[in-house]
């Protein structure tokens, strides 16, 4: 899926969009949040950790975390800007 793609699905489905990023070699410690989020890696990367289960995301990967999941998130050394979506928890 690319950009215009993702972002108009977002849209669809009821998700307020924005464009971010975080710093190279950051970590956000065990978090979750009270809406929705679905995401796209424009840039850099950024590892999603579940528990014991980690995944990592590139340029072009989605991913989507529901409500209440809770998360860690590690970013790599060349940081990583993403395109988001977030929507009250359904």
């Amino acid at each position: 899926m690319n950009r215009p793609e993702f972002e108009a699905d977002l849209r669809r489905e009821g998700y307020e969009v924005s464009e971010g990023g975080i710093d190279p070699n950051q970590h956000r410690a065990a978090h979750a949040h009270e809406f929705d989020v679905r995401l796209m890696v424009l840039d850099g990367s950024i590892g999603l950790a579940f528990g014991n289960d980690r995944r990592d995301y590139g340029p072009n990967d989605t991913c989507h975390i529901p409500a209440g999941t809770m998360h860690e998130e590690h970013v790599g050394p060349a940081g990583v800007r993403y395109l988001v979506g977030r929507r009250p928890a359904q």
